[in-house]
């Protein structure tokens, strides 16, 4: 068992954790280049590239419990076990992957070449930036399967200014208290995310090294940051989906620990679990 004590502490404290995932730095090297190579990018010809951030589609894809084991068992252990987790391809329309399978990682990469180099560099910061939380593909209830958790994988070593994400560490009860307040849902355009920014005052910028990786939870604001290192910066967020909605009942027993950070966001106030006919999903099932 991955999900230590200390672990589980830090993720109820802060919403996130860092680790380190174990992907083979050949496998990382081959992925990212071939991205790059993919796309035509040259770095020795980097001042004609014109494109500031990219979101690719899947070219290749592995299952997560052989190219990274360790990352695998610690994400569901955080769900509460890998039998929770949503086996049927998704597909959605999107500007970035056009399916979803949780059992696989893969190199739909978003690439940060040079977003906002023109300007001078903002430390993270509410204003300025483009915060959000993931999901254009369902309507949002607090207890969604559609996005359990976000998973920010690093194929490129990232240091400040780099273009590292940046998060909003007290947000996820601000988007727990907005979703208290609409039990009939949210659709992802309906949110106010800017107010909800302007009332956070912990923020992050994400850095590692190639193979890190951060467990997040969904209600985690996060945006793109300015890369200034004229170096691409290459991560993943491949989505966790799960076959039912949370149990977010606070006489159950067993909760996951994804479960439980979710019930500390709403400090023990009622809810209401939505009828299965106000749930929207935008997605098909391929297989």
């Amino acid at each position: 068992m991955l999900l230590t004590s200390e672990l589980e502490n830090t993720f109820l404290k802060r919403g996130f954790l860092k680790f380190e995932s174990g992907l083979d730095s050949e496998l990382i090297k081959q992925w990212r280049d071939e991205a790059l190579e993919r796309i035509g990018y040259r770095r020795e010809r980097e001042e004609e590239w014109s494109i500031d951030l990219l979101w690719m589609d899947h070219h290749r894809k592995a299952l997560v419990s052989e190219i990274a084991p360790d990352a695998w068992t610690l994400l569901t252990e955080i769900v509460g076990g890998e039998e929770k987790i949503e086996k049927q391809t998704m597909g959605i329309e999107s500007k970035h992957f056009t399916t979803i399978n949780s059992f696989y990682w893969s190199d739909s990469f978003i690439i940060n070449f040079q977003y906002g180099k023109e300007k001078p560099w903002q430390h993270p910061q509410s204003q300025g930036f483009n915060w959000h939380v993931d999901g254009s593909y369902f309507r949002h209830f607090l207890d969604s399967r559609e996005q359990a958790l976000l998973v920010i994988i690093l194929w490129s070593n990232v240091e400040t200014k780099h273009g590292g994400t940046f998060i909003a560490e007290d947000s996820p009860n601000l988007i727990a208290e907005t979703l208290m307040e609409n039990p009939q849902g949210i659709d992802p355009s309906e949110f106010d995310f800017q107010n909800i920014a302007d009332q956070c005052k912990n923020f992050i910028e994400i850095t590692g090294n190639a193979g890190d990786m951060f467990i997040i939870h969904p209600f985690m604001l996060h945006a793109s940051s300015q890369n200034h290192s004229q170096i691409p910066r290459v991560i993943s967020n491949p989505p966790i989906i799960l076959k039912e909605p949370l149990n977010l009942d606070p006489d159950s027993v067993n909760h996951s620990l994804l479960e439980k950070a979710t019930l500390n966001y709403i400090q023990g106030r009622n809810w209401v679990q939505p009828k299965p006919e106000k749930r929207s999903s935008y997605w098909w099932v391929i297989d």
